[in-house]
């Protein structure tokens, strides 16, 4: 059942233990203080009782399982969990369809632009804009769909590119598109300071890999906890780790004899591909693909769903910074 869960969630051991804690110790608070209500009310008819007292749990068991879900760490996920529920329910009026935001096997080509994103009134126009540092080794086809997805966001902006190659496709892009670019120098990203405070100066929130070949340090990835996200070309946790970047992850699945593929987004953190999964899309693999074939269907999928998963993730960052602060 565990192993089951896990995988629905998409998260690790840990994550799952502290997602069932909050659930019980909110489903005993709200217990707790639905009677303390109830002797409050003095109803004495015991169907009348019985109907208020499930109007007092569903009111307050959200409330319970948020407030606990900040101690224990879990705030973003149940946040989802009740927008989720919310949503099924039709008390959460949605204008996308409804799907699971960490697995969506693709069936659709509709379009989102930041400008759906950011259509409509909202809650949030008291905070700054964040900014994105994208950071990429190669032509930078992602990073563009990136720029083009945020360009007349007033929410999000791509402040920076950062390159550990000084002939990169993505430094042209840089410099078309008028946005600042970082050189990377190895020596100084694995033994100086990490570029962690050169990041800070220029008032990063934010960093998307995007093609970028190199393992981030522990001391980048300490300064931003939960705040760097990478797009995988394969279904992750399988053809993952060290050496699995283009065309060596395409070989791979192509080899194993595998019926599909697709994109994995997920955090960041010490060790290659293992960060907690986001967002998961999927494409079949055809009997006479070949890597450069699957790879352009792979391509396809991330052009579509990482700008949007970015643009939904700085949402939730911000929704907890704001929460908690």
């Amino acid at each position: 059942m565990f192993k089951g869960l896990r995988n629905k969630w998409k998260v690790n051991a840990i994550q799952l233990t502290l997602i069932l804690l909050t659930f019980a110790i909110g489903g005993s608070l709200t217990g707790y203080a639905g009677r303390k209500l109830m002797n409050i009310f003095g109803i004495e008819q015991k169907w009348i009782w019985i109907i208020v007292y499930l109007l007092v749990i569903v009111i307050l068991w959200p409330i319970a399982v948020l407030i606990v879900s900040i101690l224990t760490g879990q705030f973003p996920f149940f946040l989802q969990y009740i927008r989720k529920i919310g949503r099924r329910m039709r008390l959460i009026r949605s204008t996308e369809p409804e799907v699971d935001s960490r697995e969506s096997i693709v069936n659709s080509d509709k379009k989102l632009t930041s400008e759906s994103w950011d259509s409509g009134p909202t809650t949030n126009d008291y905070r700054l804009t964040t900014n994105i540092a994208i950071f990429a080794s190669g032509a930078g086809s992602n990073a563009q769909k990136i720029i083009e997805y945020f360009r007349n966001s007033n929410k999000i902006k791509v402040a920076l590119i950062a390159c550990n190659n000084p002939v990169a496709g993505v430094l042209a892009i840089a410099a078309r598109e008028n946005i600042p670019v970082l050189i990377i120098e190895k020596e100084r990203l694995f033994r100086g300071d990490g570029y962690v405070e050169e990041l800070k100066e220029k008032k990063i929130d934010f960093i998307v890999l995007a093609g970028f070949l190199w393992k981030l340090p522990s001391r980048l990835i300490k300064a931003y906890p939960g705040r760097i996200i990478n797009i995988h070309p394969a279904l992750l946790p399988n053809y993952g780790g060290k050496g699995m970047y283009g065309n060596n992850v395409h070989h791979a699945v192509l080899a194993a004899g595998e019926k599909e593929s697709g994109i994995t987004i997920h955090y960041v953190d010490e060790y290659y591909d293992s960060g907690d999964i986001i967002f998961q899309a999927k494409c079949v693999v055809l009997p006479a693909d070949t890597a450069e074939t699957l790879a352009q269907r792979i391509h396809a999928l991330e052009h579509e769903h990482y700008p949007r998963v970015i643009g939904e993730v700085v949402t939730k960052l911000k929704s907890v910074d704001s929460f908690i602060g």
